[in-house]
């Protein structure tokens, strides 16, 4: 029998065989036959004694969160859900997966990014690509036609993981939507103010937060002399400014895409401004927008917008930017994105691209309801995993420790024989709300104990003794100064609670 080594390089080949067959997209005959082959080589690696050999790994584009990180998650976590709360939001959960003809067309050339899953001879399904499409899902279901929601919930997208970018396969989206017929620019520009609200609460370093509207660019690219049909794909094109060089992207316009250079030309131009208020006006004079009702009407909206921001004292985050796309179909007017403009010193020369974005898409609901009636949305989307991916690295760049428990007090003892004594003192505290340990071994070391709190930054520890237990006193000492003071049991709980207001 040929060794293992050689298998497993038969396997490596097999395998390589297979995957170009699916690439190549043969025949389902063929396929089956390679993989029969595959799987026959698999079978002659018994490993030992027959045992089968575990790969011990997550799968491409997934990870583990260990409690540390799952402490700064939470922190994280809490203080977007505060701030959504604070703008009267309730909250809602949709199944993670959808019917694949649910989420089929809503994602332009990001579809081919939707995971499939296997057709088992029911529903053919897709796991959830945003939480966007299932909102607007279930709006049209459920005939709902005014709501302020946020969503907080894994998504999954079939990328190509740079996972020290923050970008992951399966990863959480945060995102707070308005349903509702309102007068223009009101929630839109409270989106805004959330967003600013959040990155400056999460102190994440400096930020601006781009803002343009599909009007004004569907209006751009029709001056322009953009074919109606190529304005969605020159649309993804023009998204990919933040990552590609204006040179990369017009060459994909023209060679790609079919775009003539003279209309790539007069997009460059456009492209390249920024501004506020004072940007709109100046476009609503020039020659060429204002021919363009559709980018008048965007124009117009944008001054109001930002009159409004000026209200909500967020206007020296936020920029108005022609070159803003955002690749999704489903946009129909305000869009913005929230990106980070210096890197922290804990992550030098890695740029985490935009850390939230979202905008209003008014026909969404529309697509579902089967009158077609249309309920306008805004909304935005906290990228979590970005903003994640800094503060876990601003954690490991600080001296200070994360506590990954809200222990507030140890029950300890320094001498033998007293087990049933911690328990007693455990379960009186526990039920006063205390949030309490306890060892679990008949005759701990106090030294051991102590250590304990050291260790997991517990910050009392309430002391048993037998003259404390004649006395009706607990010995209570604070960690870090080593004090001790008698406390009678009765006031034990108060104590603690006093002390420790801020766990």
């Amino acid at each position: 029998m040929a060794d293992k080594a050689q298998i497993q390089d038969a396997i490596k080949t097999q395998g390589e065989v297979v995957r170009k067959l699916k690439t190549e997209k043969a025949s389902k005959e063929q396929i089956d036959e390679e993989v029969a082959k595959l799987l026959k080589l698999k079978a002659q690696i018994g490993g030992d004694e027959g045992k089968h050999q575990f790969t011990l790994k997550t799968a491409k584009g997934t990870r583990d969160y260990n409690p540390k990180q799952m402490a700064i998650r939470e922190r994280v976590f809490n203080t977007i859900i505060r701030c959504f709360k604070r703008h009267g939001a309730e909250t809602i959960d949709t199944p993670v997966f959808e019917l694949k003809e649910t989420l089929t067309g809503k994602y332009g050339e990001d579809s081919k990014l939707i995971y499939d899953l296997k057709d088992q001879g029911g529903e053919l399904l897709s796991l959830r690509y945003d939480l966007t499409v299932p909102f607007a899902r279930y709006l049209a279901m459920n005939k709902i036609t005014n709501i302020k929601r946020y969503h907080i919930a894994k998504v999954y997208r079939r990328d190509n993981p740079a996972m020290t970018r923050g970008r992951y396969r399966e990863f959480y989206q945060c995102d707070f939507d308005i349903a509702g017929q309102y007068d223009p620019m009101i929630p839109d520009a409270e989106c805004l103010k959330i967003v600013h609200e959040i990155l400056s609460e999460l102190e994440l370093g400096d930020f601006r937060i781009k803002v343009n509207d599909r009007r004004i660019l569907d209006g751009m690219f029709a001056v322009c002399g953009v074919p109606d049909d190529k304005f969605r794909t020159i649309c993804s094109t023009v998204d990919k400014l933040d990552k590609m060089s204006w040179e990369d992207v017009k060459s994909e316009m023209v060679n790609e895409k079919g775009l003539s250079e003279e209309a790539a030309d007069q997009i460059g131009q456009y492209v390249s401004m920024q501004g506020g208020m004072d940007l709109a006006e100046r476009l609503l004079q020039d020659a060429k927008m204002s021919q363009s009702k559709q980018a008048c009407a965007g124009l117009t909206d944008m001054k109001q917008l930002f009159s409004y921001l000026q209200l909500f004292q967020v206007t020296d985050k936020v920029v108005f930017d022609l070159s803003l796309a955002r690749g999704l179909d489903y946009y129909t007017g305000v869009i913005y994105e929230a990106i980070l403009t210096q890197n922290c010193p804990a992550e030098e020369g890695v740029s985490v691209g935009s850390v939230a974005g979202g905008g209003r898409y008014d026909g969404l609901v529309g697509m579902f309801d089967p009158k077609g009636r249309k309920v306008p949305c805004v909304g935005v989307s906290i990228g979590i995993e970005r903003v994640f991916s800094i503060m876990e690295q601003k954690a490991e760049a600080s001296a200070r420790k994360v506590r990954t428990t809200e222990t507030q007090v140890m029950v300890a003892s320094a001498q033998k024989n007293l087990l049933n004594e911690r328990l007693r003192l455990t379960a009186e505290l526990w039920n006063a709300g205390i949030k309490t340990e306890v060892m679990y071994k008949k005759n701990p070391k106090l030294l051991s104990q102590l250590q304990h709190c050291e260790d997991s930054g517990i910050p009392l520890v309430a002391i048993l003794g037998e003259q404390e237990l004649k006395d009706g006193v607990v010995k209570l000492r604070t960690v870090h100064s080593r004090e001790e003071v008698d406390v009678s049991r009765a006031e034990l709980a108060e104590e603690i609670k006093k002390r420790t207001s801020d766990v």
